[in-house]
């Protein structure tokens, strides 16, 4: 008989050569337990997703009660749902003024490509901008937007057409033109390597966008629901885009996605023709349900704040590790990045910080940037085991240079 490691490594698809194949077999608060009786502090939690940690006791409430009244009865949008309402109304009171419509969908990738076909529809014009080390999905219009020509390269020609202009770099906004249906950007670079850009270079191209006619989107997929240190990132910059893209945090653990605009922008979809964007699954019952109870535990416990302390403790201890293999130190909240000299040094760090029981992950786009993103739940003795954990895999990576 097969062992579930032997059907993983048969018959699961894979997403890399090298996974790193741990048999979970629960997860609790900000801990991750596998079969082999060993836990692990989730320092990435689940790329984002968990912001609340693992079996968050109001969220598996809200899941039991909803399963009880129903699931799935029908596509979304056609039958009023009192979750999916709940929860975007909600949304609406929480999120700057003009972002008030909103449309569920599957998952962060899927809301893009919504929010570009939304821009096509209310501007008539083909051309996107995106920017240099950006990461959106993998869908084939999110891929396009890829920042890391690597990655879009074995799957070419991709829709467009797409510009990649430099971040944070306010010269090079002159290349959005009145051919731009929209420019898509995070306010925080996660896959690129945490990168932030300066709060003029944001001003700068919401004013570039106004004057020019296309729509603004921001990618809030990882850096919203309290990660930077505020409810959403769009706060540290003072600008409002047309279209915040949202997701993973978003569905307290399950699958759900959206993207939130005007009336007159996101109603665009509604008409000519009628249901031109729809989804089966997106803003699901069950989700919607995990979503609403994970929004209220988050406002009501004001976790941005923790965050935001909880991050500042973090990046001060790391830049405090010393040494030359550890170039930069840099982050908003509880979103932070390591950046190493060499890839090797990023890669081997992962390894030996695993191997002491705390998961972090390097990024996509700069492979020798670590990133450290832990539930905002975490406490002052967990933060202080990733710590210890970090600084022994620091000495082992340096003992094996």
């Amino acid at each position: 008989m097969s062992t579930v490691r032997d059907d993983f490594m048969r018959h699961l698809a894979q997403t890399s050569e090298a996974p790193i194949g741990l048999e979970i077999d629960r997860a609790e608060g900000a801990w991750i337990y596998t079969a082999d009786g060993r836990r692990y502090l989730d320092f990435i939690a689940g790329i984002g997703v968990s912001a609340l940690g693992h079996g968050n006791a109001a969220i598996l409430s809200a899941i039991s009660a909803q399963a009880r009244r129903h699931l799935h009865v029908m596509v979304y949008g056609e039958y009023i749902i009192d979750v999916q309402a709940r929860l975007a109304a909600r949304l609406a009171e929480l999120l700057p003024a003009g972002l008030g419509r909103i449309y569920f969908t599957n998952s962060g990738a899927e809301a893009i490509e919504g929010a570009l076909k939304t821009a096509r529809k209310h501007t008539g014009r083909a051309g996107t901008v995106a920017f240099n080390g950006a990461y959106h999905g993998d869908t084939m219009a999110a891929l396009a937007l890829m920042g890391n020509p690597a990655f879009r390269a074995p799957f070419e020609p991709l829709p467009g057409p797409v510009r990649h202009l430099p971040y944070n770099d306010v010269g090079a906004l002159e290349a959005i033109d009145e051919t731009i249906a929209a420019v898509v950007i995070e306010p925080v670079q996660a896959e690129g390597g945490v990168r932030i850009p300066d709060r003029n270079f944001m001003m700068a191209l919401r004013e570039r966008c106004y004057r020019t006619g296309a729509v603004l989107i921001f990618d809030e997929v990882l850096t919203g629901f309290g990660r930077t240190g505020r409810l959403f990132a769009i706060e540290h910059f003072g600008v409002v885009p047309d279209i915040v893209v949202l997701a993973k945090a978003l569905g307290g653990g399950l699958p759900l996605g959206a993207f939130c605009g005007g009336d007159e922008l996101i109603g665009k979809l509604s008409r000519n023709p009628p249901l031109g964007h729809i989804t089966t699954f997106g803003g699901h019952p069950l989700s919607c349900a995990a979503g609403l109870a994970a929004l209220e535990e988050l406002v009501d416990g004001r976790w941005w704040e923790a965050a935001r302390r909880a991050g500042d403790r973090i990046r001060a201890e790391v830049n405090g590790f010393g040494g030359s293999e550890i170039v930069a130190v840099r982050g908003l909240g509880l979103l932070v990045g390591i950046e190493f000299a060499q890839p090797p040094l990023a890669h081997r760090f992962v390894a030996e910080t695993i191997a002491r029981g705390v998961i972090v992950n390097w990024t996509l786009n700069a492979d020798r940037v670590v990133r450290l993103a832990p539930p905002l739940t975490i406490n002052d003795a967990e933060i202080e085991f990733g710590l210890d954990a970090m600084r022994a895999a620091l000495e082992a990576v340096r003992a094996g240079a």
